[in-house]
């Protein structure tokens, strides 16, 4: 079965279309071919279901007054057969379509034949999109931005999966460059500390409780073995010790928070491979580089940006632009991904421009790097106070502390609250409450009932998870209805999530199926005796159930059957 939201605009066009021709062969309208026109959703429901602009869009190319146009295609216009069981014009010319029974109904019938595909599609079928979030640098432990990074990237990930995309989730392991530079350094001198006196830590260093630890798991190990042999070697052996171990913990704890990634990727390896140096090449052959003191510049002015930028300096050694631009052209023409998503925080706004500019000077299409850029983490508690460090332990929080602070479901769900490009306030305290208040909460309540109501129909020898087709059209109070429609909006609500890279949609989404099943269940008893109305009713109920189990997974957040 079509997903009925698509049927119904699909319809909509087709009977506007075939009243175009109708009329034009009544000799009502002119014999000219329409202008493109739109079904849309109208703001206010009392404008009918659905709702066109067919008559003003076509004005000019049939030269009449919209409201002559509409009642030409009304005039025209058969229903039989179609979700509608009206249209009227509205307005200066709207036309607006209230849907019948039949509607509704196979939304229900759709929702329990597909169980837990529903929201589903195939959208994307064909194309593939690989999403690259967090990639925390592994010199240190990740922060509270991190977290935020991780929720909104693993969801936008499982909605591009659940759109048909080929999806696949990549952690970028910048082990290489200035940063590792400074974690050995960083290391070497709480080494030296161990067995030297007046080794002192400059201020631009890591001065971390985990750099000494480091320093301090490694002289168990070796001793002073290393005091003695060079700063490369010895250094190089810090970096061996504890690079991979940071490593093993970002993976550790990012499962602890429910991301799991496809690909570990480290810039180490553009490096090894050659690809670095390649990259250079293929952009000097462009002719879109220059010399100027010596270093390799790269003509970013002539694809829009503000300046240009070096690309090796005057030392030979590439900035840390290079390997990126590497690594992207790694994505997009090695392994060919039709999209390739970075959820990166705002600081990088003006490097975005440099890079899509790189990348389309050696041929590649840039649109199909696409960046999502977020904001900063505020963590607040109830009277908006800002809070700094954890209560346990008195440190910053990092991700793995909020973790112990507040539930994971709370974390992955107020994360995707709010769009990536606003600012986020993270209300600890709201996120431990279990009340209305707390979203999260209120949304799994929603199933919990659910799952309570359908336990004691069981009881009493009923089957709630079934119905028998003449009774969905029973469903026709108000409350029904709305919250009907917002069943048959999940597929297209996952699909805008794909295209619009904002997965703050799917908790929107999530908040009002509770909000519109709780205020169901209070006007709307299932209890009945009317036999027949109870059972589409519980139906319904099972509905709900099927979309809010499906969306808080599509979250990887639970959906508890009591609470």
């Amino acid at each position: 079965m079509k997903n009925p939201a698509e049927s119904a605009k699909q319809q909509i066009q087709d009977l506007i279309m075939t009243a175009f021709r109708t009329a034009a062969e009544r000799g009502i309208l002119p014999q000219t071919e329409p202008a493109p026109f739109i079904v849309e959703v109208p703001a206010d429901r009392k404008n009918g279901d659905f709702s066109t602009n067919a008559a003003m869009a076509n004005a000019r190319v049939f030269k009449s007054a919209p409201a002559k146009i509409a009642a030409a295609l009304l005039d025209c216009m058969n229903l039989d057969g179609t979700y509608f069981q009206s249209c009227v014009m509205a307005g200066p010319g709207f036309m607006n379509f209230t849907l019948g029974t039949g509607y509704y109904s196979d939304i229900l019938k759709k929702v329990n034949q597909e169980g837990s595909s529903y929201g589903r599609s195939d959208y994307g079928k064909g194309k593939s999109a690989l999403v690259e979030f967090v990639s925390a640098n592994p010199t240190g432990p990740m922060h509270v931005g991190n977290a935020r990074g991780g929720a909104i990237g693993d969801c936008l990930a499982e909605a591009l999966s659940w759109a048909g995309y080929r999806t696949e989730r990549e952690f970028y392991i910048n082990d290489a460059g200035n940063q590792i530079e400074k974690f050995a350094l960083s290391l070497d001198l709480r080494y030296q500390q161990l067995y030297k006196d007046g080794v002192e830590m400059p201020e631009d260093s890591y001065h971390g409780q985990d750099i000494i630890d480091h320093a301090k798991n490694f002289a168990e190990k070796y001793g002073d073995s290393y005091i003695n042999k060079s700063e490369k070697e010895r250094r190089d052996a810090l970096v061996s010790f504890a690079l991979p171990l940071n490593i093993a913990g970002l993976e550790r704890d990012l499962l602890k928070y429910r991301i799991s990634y496809d690909t570990w990727f480290r810039e180490s390896s553009l490096h090894k491979d050659g690809s670095v140096a390649k990259i250079i090449e293929q952009l000097k052959d462009s002719g879109y580089t220059y010399e100027k003191e010596d270093a390799l510049w790269f003509k970013a002015t002539e694809f829009g940006c503000d300046k240009d930028f070096v690309l090796v300096r005057s030392n030979g050694i590439p900035t840390y632009i290079v390997p990126d631009i590497a690594y992207h052209y790694n994505k997009l023409a090695i392994r060919k991904f039709d999209r390739a998503i970075n959820v990166l925080g705002a600081d990088h706004h003006g490097y975005v421009p440099r890079l899509k500019a790189a990348l389309q000077a050696i041929g590649i299409d840039a649109n199909k790097l696409e960046v999502v850029l977020m904001q900063m983490v505020r963590l607040i508690n109830r009277d908006g106070e800002v809070i700094k460090a954890s209560k346990r332990s008195g440190k910053a929080i990092t991700l793995v502390t909020l973790l112990d602070e507040v539930p994971i479901d709370a974390a992955r769900f107020f994360f995707n609250q709010r769009e990536p490009n606003t600012h986020c306030d993270f209300n600890i305290d709201l996120a431990v409450e279990e009340s209305a208040q707390n979203p999260v909460y209120y949304c799994q309540y929603a199933h919990a009932r659910i799952c309570s109501i359908l336990k004691k129909t069981a009881e009493n020898g009923e089957d709630g998870t079934v119905c028998a087709e003449e009774n969905l059209c029973l469903l026709t109070r108000p409350e029904e209805q709305e919250l009907i429609r917002h069943i048959g909006a999940l597929p297209d609500e996952v699909i805008s999530v794909a295209k619009t890279l904002d997965p703050s949609q799917i908790t929107r989404y999530a908040y009002t199926l509770a909000s519109l099943f709780h205020k169901f269940y209070n006007s709307c008893r299932c209890n009945v005796e009317d036999k027949n109305l109870r059972q589409a009713r519980l139906y319904l109920c099972h509905s709900v159930k099927i979309v809010m189990e499906n969306i808080l997974r599509l979250l990887k957040v639970d959906a508890p059957e009591s609470m």
